[in-house]
């Protein structure tokens, strides 16, 4: 049975393969990125893709306007897209920090909120968190405002898992590890991580399809690397 899917962060990395991947499965696939171009030139009957910017209140009623009109329910919404800055704490301004938590905290929360209420009781919010973001893992100079956004947003599920724990949806979150993607290669040019942005993609895909039936308010650490 084919569900209703929003992704966000879907011109590149993991977001782009995910598209696809729900795609050819016969999935109905909402893609969100601020450039559409690479998700429009698809020739998908079940993808629908427009720009859209998480820290602009007007694009959020665009997509509530597509639900009302065209799918009317949500099943599984995937917060992906994120804004990775890799700079000095003492040359990150206070734009810097605001820019960061704008896309990667703020923009998490009004997107889940527009979305929420056309999502049923079964539904899945899955959100793409860091290691970074972990209690107690190897942090990496550079990354205050990064890191610090992903940890934020890890509390929020568990959060929104436990204010709709008697209606649903489900909430949870994917802390993942070093990922080869384009986000990656610009903030840190010299280094090569294992897992390819399709590999991740494919796990994401399964676990937003079926995690929901075994985790709430969860935090899943999805990285090869020790520590």
């Amino acid at each position: 049975m084919s569900k209703n899917i929003i992704i966000t962060g879907t011109s590149r990395g993991m977001g782009f393969e995910l598209v696809h991947l729900f795609a050819n499965q016969g999935h109905n696939v909402l893609a969100l990125s601020r450039n559409a171009q690479p998700v429009n030139n698809l020739n998908f009957d079940n993808i629908t893709s427009f720009a859209f910017d998480l820290c602009k209140q007007e694009d959020y009623l665009k997509v509530k306007e597509f639900i009302e009109t065209e799918w009317e329910q949500v099943d599984i919404l995937i917060n992906n897209a994120g804004l990775l800055l890799n700079k000095p704490f003492a040359e990150t301004s206070f734009k810097d920090f605001t820019q960061v938590y704008q896309t990667n905290v703020f923009g998490v929360a009004e997107m889940t909120r527009i979305v929420l209420p056309f999502m049923k009781n079964d539904g899945h919010v899955v959100t793409i968190s860091s290691m970074g973001g972990i209690q107690g893992s190897v942090k990496f100079a550079g990354l205050s405002a990064y890191s610090s956004s992903k940890g934020a947003v890890i509390t929020l599920m568990e959060l929104l898992a436990e204010e709709y724990k008697e209606s649903g949806p489900q909430f949870n979150t994917l802390a993942l590890g070093a990922v080869q993607t384009e986000m990656l290669a610009e903030a840190f040019p010299d280094y090569k991580a294992s897992t390819s942005a399709l590999q991740m993609a494919e796990y994401i895909h399964d676990f937003a399809l079926n995690g929901n039936k075994y985790y709430n308010g969860k935090t899943l650490q999805v990285s090869n690397s020790t520590p």
